[in-house]
């Protein structure tokens, strides 16, 4: 009798949880972060005078109403910079593409590792780059000017911030909380 009351009281346990769901919702938010820290044009401002962005450095003068722009692209750190961001950005894209998989019935469970180990490596990649960002712009550009770093770099550690979240959600163990579902 006793194996028959087991038997009609077997609890299903999705190995989807409402956590891998928001881990999802966390790696697209981290995208799009991203793609809008790598195409923003203000990391840094100077009285509305200078800007530099991953891709060009633009001044005025203050004889000249019009702007005058340099590709950032000459200098290792402003590249480094790019790559790493550029790297973790392509980790998290394929994070999201692998999560995208595991809502599938069937691909659950092989899935969350990857997602995990990619987000770790993108949250790596990432901080490495915001990092070296500030330190190298303080040591090699002299403005004369108040300057500082401004939405675009902020929107990239959004993005890092949530990618570390979505891993965190990912490692999740869902055999551990069948209670709670």
């Amino acid at each position: 009798m006793a194996s028959s009351v087991s038997r009609t009281e077997e609890v299903r346990v999705s190995s989807l949880t409402p956590l891998k769901l928001v881990g999802l919702v966390c790696v697209f938010l981290a995208l799009c972060l991203d793609v809008g820290a790598v195409l923003s044009p203000a990391w840094v401002t100077a009285d509305d005078q200078y800007y530099l962005s991953l891709w060009e450095s633009c001044w005025k003068p203050v004889t000249s109403e019009t702007w005058e722009c340099n590709t950032t692209l000459r200098t290792d750190w402003q590249i480094a910079t790019l790559a790493l961001l550029l790297g973790g950005a392509a980790l998290i894209f394929l994070s999201f593409l692998v999560g995208l998989v595991s809502v599938c019935p069937g691909a659950r469970r092989c899935c969350y590792t990857p997602v995990a180990v990619m987000l770790f490596a993108a949250v790596v990649l990432q901080v490495c780059s915001l990092v070296l960002y500030p330190i190298k712009f303080i040591e090699t550009v002299s403005l004369r000017v108040y300057h500082e770093f401004n939405w675009g770099y902020g929107l990239a550690w959004g993005a890092t911030i949530f990618s570390f979240g979505g891993a965190l959600l990912y490692c999740l163990n869902p055999k551990n909380y069948e209670d709670y579902y």
